[in-house]
């Protein structure tokens, strides 16, 4: 029983360690070893209607209660280290105390959150979606990406290190919509720690341990919805009053659970179960140049009419749909393509852009790694059927209207689809776009000597497979 607390130390800190490393990982190395820890996650199984990873959590949390919240969401164990943070440094050994169910917060977040969700609000979705939260925070205060994005990243640092500095787990149980989904199922969990009263000498230690203050020592409960199953009580407990145990008609055994669900708990798991579950199956280069005058201006970003987003997604309303705007494919990509978006109908969720380089053809990284099913793993020769956009020549910027013989961007396309034409009037040759053949991979764009705006860029296309 003592080994509880270690062993679920040691795997929170290696899924902790594991998506952290994920997230700050450019090079791939650590993708190709850690990649599953970001399939675990529970709201991007949801989008990606992954059955089996959303039966195992579920099935997970009713044998043995919210182990998910305490080991897997790289979210809730940040905010175990800070809690553990603020013990070491004012010696205060026991600093929490129990505190009643905040209901009206928890459950109305949890509605505005499924009702975001229902009605395809994806920035309200990816804003409280946990492992997102916690993926822009790291991605974002690591590798900055725009004062939207830090200023986003760092309030919700501050909002979970404040709540987890003052309350442990009080961001878990109050406002975290996948902690309220799991509470429906965990407050009947086949194996629960339990509150011997026989044994219990009311010292509250555990009460004080309790990172999530669902302790009532005074009445000898625990709130199963809340408890994460940190084990921080039995660890604390010196009169082996508290054991994590099989807990199924404990009372009527005459065992005392701490706190067995009544009917207005089974009606709030029945109802609520049932309404989200309901609900889910419902929505279910680096930096290249060319040409002596390249480097004397930044490129800067056209304006995309349609927003151009990864092979693998397949469509743009597909892809904004699915994703948690957690950012791994923004860490991953190696080109400097993906970045997060400042629209707000969008906001944090990923676009592309080919001012810093662009998305070559044999790079499906992304899609490899993508846990929401916002982006489908395909094959580098799958890659060549997604048109993602198309790429389109202004005449007026391009240097072949002043004489110059260029053809960069013909030279550059990997399915040929630039040529470049003979043009009597200029006695010279342009380049000339079949958009058909065109995949929108954003070579011509990103080589396109001409600044601050290319001569040649890329808008996205609605659709992108060619079929």
């Amino acid at each position: 029983m003592k080994l509880l607390r270690p062993l679920r130390t040691g795997l929170a800190l290696f899924f902790f360690i594991a998506i952290t490393l994920l997230f700050l990982d450019a090079s791939g190395t650590f993708s190709r070893w850690f990649g599953w820890t970001a399939k675990l996650q529970f709201l991007p199984s949801v989008m990606a209607m992954n059955v089996f990873v959303i039966a195992f959590l579920i099935l997970l949390t009713l044998l043995a209660g919210r182990i998910y919240c305490s080991v897997i969401c790289p979210l809730g164990v940040l905010q175990d280290i800070v809690s553990r943070v603020r013990i070491t440094l004012f010696k205060k050994r026991n600093p929490f105390k129990y505190v009643k169910e905040h209901k009206w917060l928890r459950y109305a977040v949890w509605v505005v959150f499924l009702a975001a969700y229902l009605a395809g609000i994806q920035v309200v979705v990816a804003l409280l979606a946990p492992y997102s939260a916690y993926g822009r925070i790291v991605r974002t205060l690591v590798h900055p990406a725009g004062a939207v994005a830090i200023i986003v990243a760092a309030l919700t640092l501050l909002l979970v290190g404040i709540l987890a500095w003052t309350g442990g787990r009080t961001y878990c149980n109050s406002i975290c919509p996948v902690g309220t989904t799991l509470s429906f199922f965990s407050r009947f969990a086949m194996f629960r720690p339990v509150i011997d009263e026989q044994n219990c000498k009311n010292c509250r230690i555990c009460e004080h341990n309790c990172k999530a203050q669902c302790i009532d020592i005074a009445n000898h409960k625990i709130d199963y919805s809340r408890c994460v199953d940190c084990f921080d009580c039995i660890g604390g407990c010196k009169f082996d009053a508290l054991h994590y145990k099989y807990a199924w008609g404990a009372k009527k055994s005459g065992l005392s659970p701490a706190s067995e669900p009544g009917s207005n708990g089974r009606r709030a798991f029945l109802s609520g179960a049932a309404l989200g579950l309901g609900a889910l199956t419902l929505n279910a280069q680096k930096k290249k140049v060319d040409g002596g005058f390249a480097a004397v201006l930044d490129k800067e970003i056209p304006t995309h009419d349609t927003p151009l987003t990864p092979p693998g997604s397949k469509s743009v309303k597909d892809f904004y749909s699915r994703c948690t705007a957690c950012q791994l494919c923004i860490s991953e990509c190696p080109n400097g393509v993906l970045r997060p978006s400042t629209d707000l109908s969008r906001l944090m969720q990923p676009e592309m852009a080919y001012e810093k380089g662009y998305c070559r053809p044999e790079c499906t990284r992304c899609s490899q790694l993508c846990p929401a099913g916002a982006i489908i793993p395909i094959s580098r020769e799958e890659k060549t059927e997604y048109h993602i956009g198309t790429a389109h020549v202004n005449r007026s910027l391009c240097v072949a209207q002043e004489g110059t013989k260029c053809g960069n961007c013909a030279r550059h396309c990997p399915v040929g689809a630039i040529q470049m034409v003979e043009n009597e009037d200029l006695g010279n040759t342009i380049p000339a776009v079949n958009e058909q053949i065109c995949i929108g991979c954003g070579a011509c764009e990103n080589l396109c000597p001409v600044r601050p705006i290319s001569a040649i860029t890329v808008n996205g296309r609605h659709n992108h497979l060619n079929i």
